[in-house]
């Protein structure tokens, strides 16, 4: 713990490379094309960073961003609104291919400010160099593949279908005004999984960033402003409870795309004055458990274990928040586990080599106390050397053994570094967890043995959105889908699932006879619509 005693440091040990710019002031905000100035208050954007000074340490502050009210997101609602102009719009009725131009222009620009918005992410939320690296890299990565998946969507609507005397094309169109709203601790890759779609697709947007990593967009304003037409997208800052409160109210949004809790998702859906006609992307709350057989292979459960429920402090919807682990193994795991953990290294976020940081949300260390001192009192222990011992922002990892449903973190979210771990002698027990378990994202099952794993994945399958054996939950692969049951999801993410969420199927059809042949044959031939064409996008 002497690491951890000294793990700020002051200005002067930190690499000049890694120093932010000395008090961010942001006044600007996207609306119609335009950069507007905010003259009202503004919020203080504080890093989880806290660094040392002569009277101690001090949480560096990294600058601010507007405070909006309802009045300016309800010019961007308008700004959307006009933009979209009931589908009739440049935006809406552009064709795929200058769609995809529009994006790549914006990814190119996006490309040149990488230092930056890497930086930001280290500052603003925590995350170490590399992961923050990745996320950046990894967004690009997946701008590029929805450019690359629509274009072969549209191949595929091109043609005319002959059905019982009847010759009509399918296209995809898009549903309107878009409200996109990202997580802060995937602020820039999750945000823009739902961000990009629903533009490409034609929609028009209101984004409002992250209430963590929210500086981190400010580099990408002018890429925003100078890559798309005015009103297409439309960014602003501010509290939830002044500024999308009055969007949704407005009953002008017609797509409503959150990552966040459940209940959040639910007060804003409540809002919306006509909620069937409000098409909904959600990424909610997860308790994915690892569930740990007696024939698995420990070093590999150990390892996909530590990975799932520690990386990036174990702040990840996918995260394993619960792993349950036979009791006739569970001792040699635990002793495996405490290890791996004694060797992640603790450390601010540009340090090499650098596993655990500090935490980002206020208030995340004490909660976490909260739920170490709640699992004690009811018969679990800290079984990691300095499990548990705090630093201002910076909690390190506690294990807790022998958890059991009495405990607040066998039931609730942590969203931390708290590792509870379930001796079990019966599967059921187990298996009755996923089944009563109000969320149903993912799940992971170590096994050597395939009939286990076999009844596992049959027990479990109509249960969550993805079962992994013999790894840790997670996103990707993009092109895999990224969905869940219950209160964990609504829609399903992945490259295409995500150009399809953000879009609706439209079937011109007519009569298969000689003159209707000719009429649609003019018009593709003439190229008289937008809609009806066989242009093949390459």
């Amino acid at each position: 713990m002497n690491t951890l005693e000294s793990i700020f440091k002051s200005e002067s040990e930190i690499p000049s490379e890694f120093l932010p710019e000395k008090n961010i002031v942001q006044r600007e905000y996207l609306v119609n094309g335009k950069l507007l100035t905010w003259d009202g208050p503004l919020n203080e954007v504080k890093s989880p960073v806290f660094v040392k000074e002569s009277d101690g340490l001090k949480q560096r502050v990294l600058g601010s961003t507007p405070l909006l009210t309802e009045n300016e997101s309800l010019q961007a609602l308008d700004a959307a609104v006009k933009a979209y102009d009931l589908g009739h719009g440049a935006w809406p009725t552009m064709s795929v291919a200058a769609r995809i131009a529009h994006v790549q222009t914006f990814l190119k620009k996006m490309k040149e400010k990488r230092d930056e918005v890497v930086n930001l992410l280290m500052w603003e939320i925590g995350k170490n160099l590399k992961d923050s690296q990745k996320e950046f890299d990894r967004t690009c990565d997946y701008m590029h593949d929805t450019i690359e998946g629509l274009k072969e969507l549209d191949r595929k609507s091109s043609s005319f279908e002959v059905e019982q005397g009847i010759i009509g094309q399918i296209r995809r169109v898009p549903l309107g005004v878009a409200l996109c709203m990202g997580p802060y601790n995937y602020p820039l890759n999750e945000t823009f999984t739902t961000l990009i779609p629903a533009l490409i697709m034609g929609n028009t947007v209101v984004f409002k960033p992250a209430k963590f990593g929210v500086l981190l967009i400010k580099p990408l304003l002018e890429a925003f402003k100078d890559s798309f037409p005015p009103g297409v997208i439309n960014i602003i800052y501010g509290r939830g409870r002044d500024t999308v409160g009055a969007l949704m109210a407005s009953g002008k949004i017609d797509v409503l795309a959150f990552i966040g809790t459940n209940k959040g998702a639910n007060d804003l859906k409540r809002l919306h004055p006509k909620p069937h006609r409000l098409r909904s992307v959600l990424g909610l709350d997860a308790k994915n458990p690892g569930i740990v057989l007696k024939d698995a292979d420990i070093d590999v459960a150990v390892d996909e274990c530590i990975a799932g429920s520690l990386s990036f402090n174990g702040q990840r919807c996918t995260a394993l928040k619960l792993i349950f682990v036979h009791s006739s193994i569970v001792d040699e795991f635990n002793k495996k586990f405490v290890a791996k953990v004694s060797e992640l290294k603790a450390g601010l976020p540009w340090e090499d080599g650098v596993s655990l940081t500090p935490l980002p949300e206020p208030g995340k260390v004490d909660y976490l106390k909260d739920l170490v001192e709640d699992a004690g009192n009811h018969g679990a222990s800290i079984i990691n050397e300095g499990g548990g011992e705090s630093n201002e922002t910076f909690f390190f990892p506690a294990v807790l053994y022998p958890v059991n449903s009495k405990m607040k973190v066998y039931n609730e979210e942590q969203f931390g570094p708290v590792v509870p771990i379930v001796p079990f002698d019966d599967e059921k027990e187990a298996i009755n967890y996923v089944v009563n378990s109000n969320f149903g994202q993912q799940l992971s099952i170590f096994s050597q043995d395939s009939k286990s794993i076999g009844r596992m994945v049959d027990l479990f399958a109509n249960q969550v959105g993805r079962i992994n054996i013999n790894a840790q939950c997670q996103r990707g692969p993009d092109t895999f889908p990224f969905n869940g049951r219950k209160d964990s999801a609504e829609g399903t993410l992945s490259v295409s699932d995500a150009l399809r969420a953000f879009s609706i199927r439209i079937i011109v059809a007519a009569k298969y006879n000689d003159p209707n042949k000719k009429i649609i044959n003019d018009i593709v031939s003439n190229g008289e619509s937008a809609f009806l064409t066989r242009d093949y996008i390459f």
